[in-house]
């Protein structure tokens, strides 16, 4: 079936609601924090504003007017745009690398969201009242060692993913995403303002916000850039996708500033929401990847109201999350509906469940089959390591090669509409500075996976 043109957002709200949902999510609230502790706080936070604004800004403008101008899924927009610029059909494979990447991210990621959907009704039951360090593990452990409860969780998180794309981009997206931003929003502010007075808020802003450039390492940078990159979905499909759906009347780079600026305001705010508990109870404050999961508790199970409190927090989470879910099934199922006819809730279904029946094997890479590896990776170690360290880099540099280097440059300034100052400064970026930096990330990650010690 010949591919057709996608509905448009319905206003510039929707639209910023949407694509600030997509890039806010788990990155922001569950690993920026601790990549942020363990990186030394305000130096790293520093110089991954730096990279936001620099590196994954101009990406997320490329991404999007590539998207508004195929007016397609990734894969048919790219394949458009290419051929209309005289290029080989063959750049569709960067749509393909997206729509496959978001397909196999959203497998584990809704996994994880499970985490957070029972950690919300964990924390209403009292479950971290009073809790131990040594009982918050055996808390989080007992959940990922079982396969049964596991598997409920994340068919619970991706029923409410799939439930939302169902209904599509006006009546589905639109509805939720300018619903739940405000909302994540309003409580993420509530629970600043809540550490600001019962957490060592003073010293959490002095962490995270005052640089001590003796904490910068090489390694700290090179995290900073991987986590700037990621946090803003670039290359995984969303944003291209999202940008399909943007009507020409609405500036690209304005939009694109403005995503940049709330998904790091989101992540700051995580920051001084979780640091102050974090030095409140003395817990460690580069706990790593357990930080939101076996620590925080902790100070939930201490403080008063605390149930109330670890309810809000992970139902903030839960919000994050599904933001960022929906974006990611919302690929696949744009490809599904618009290219092979395909109806979008049979599509919904289709690519939900398959993201579902991959996901099991996440699941039981934290239990049945944990010792099964292949390059001492479980299988949700090798799901993580082909999107973030393989597909992702290399979709994102070949969007800023494609649209810096074989794309008309008159074709890409009528596309954007931008000041001629302002496009020669993203012009400068997106051909030199944006692949440069995709590509030391993707080598470092490649030999700190195989070759570094």
């Amino acid at each position: 079936m010949a591919a057709t043109r996608q509905a448009n957002w319905s206003s510039r709200w929707a639209f910023i609601m949407a694509t600030v949902g997509s890039a806010v999510g788990l990155g922001n609230i569950w690993k920026f924090p601790y990549e942020a502790g363990q990186g030394g706080g305000g130096a790293f936070v520093l110089i991954y504003l730096v990279f936001v604004f620099v590196i994954g800004t101009p990406m997320l403008i490329a991404e999007l007017s590539i998207g508004r101008r195929g007016g397609l899924s990734p894969i048919g927009s790219m394949r458009k745009v290419a051929l209309e610029e005289g290029r080989n059909g063959l750049w569709q494979l960067i749509g393909w690398s997206g729509v496959i990447g978001a397909f196999i991210i959203l497998s584990f990621y809704s996994v994880i969201g499970g985490w957070t959907l029972a950690y919300v009704f964990k924390s209403i039951m009292g479950a971290f009242s009073d809790i131990t360090p040594d009982g918050a593990d055996v808390l989080f452990n007992a959940l990922l060692s079982d396969p049964i409860t596991l598997t409920i969780w994340h068919a619970s998180f991706m029923a409410m993913t799939m439930g939302i794309v169902m209904r599509g981009v006006e009546g589905g997206l639109e509805k939720a995403v300018t619903l739940l931003m405000p909302a994540l929003f309003v409580l993420l502010v509530f629970l600043v303002i809540y550490a600001g007075f019962t957490g060592a808020f003073k010293q959490a802003v002095v962490f995270l916000l005052i640089p001590d450039f003796s904490k910068l390492t090489f390694d700290v940078g090179i995290e900073a850039l991987g986590q700037s990159f990621f946090s803003q979905s670039i290359a995984m499909g969303s944003i291209m996708t999202y940008g399909a759906y943007l009507s020409k009347d609405i500036k690209v780079g304005q939009a694109a500033v403005t995503i940049s600026a709330a998904d790091s305001a989101v992540a700051i705010m995580a920051g001084l929401a979780i640091f102050p508990l974090v030095f409140a109870y003395g817990l460690d404050v580069g706990g790593g990847p357990g930080l939101i999961f076996q620590t925080l508790p902790i100070a939930f199970g201490k403080m008063a109201f605390g149930a109330v409190v670890g309810a809000l927090f992970f139902g903030l989470l839960l919000v994050a999350a599904i933001t960022s879910s929906i974006s990611l099934l919302e690929p696949g199922v744009s490809y599904l509906e618009h290219t092979h006819g395909i109806k979008r809730k049979k599509a919904s279904t289709y690519a939900g469940a398959a993201a579902f029946l991959l996901g099991i094997l996440t699941v039981l890479s934290f239990n049945t089959l944990s010792g099964f590896t292949i390059a001492d990776m479980t299988f949700f170690d090798m799901f993580d390591f082909l999107t973030n360290n393989l597909l992702m880099p290399l979709g994102g540099m070949f969007v800023a090669m494609f649209i810096g280097w074989f794309m008309l440059r008159k074709n890409v300034m009528e596309e954007l509409a931008m000041e001629d100052k302002w496009f020669r400064v993203w012009y400068f970026l997106i051909r030199f500075v944006s692949p440069v930096g995709v590509a030391v990330v993707f080598i470092w990650l490649l030999y700190g996976k195989f070759f570094a010690g």
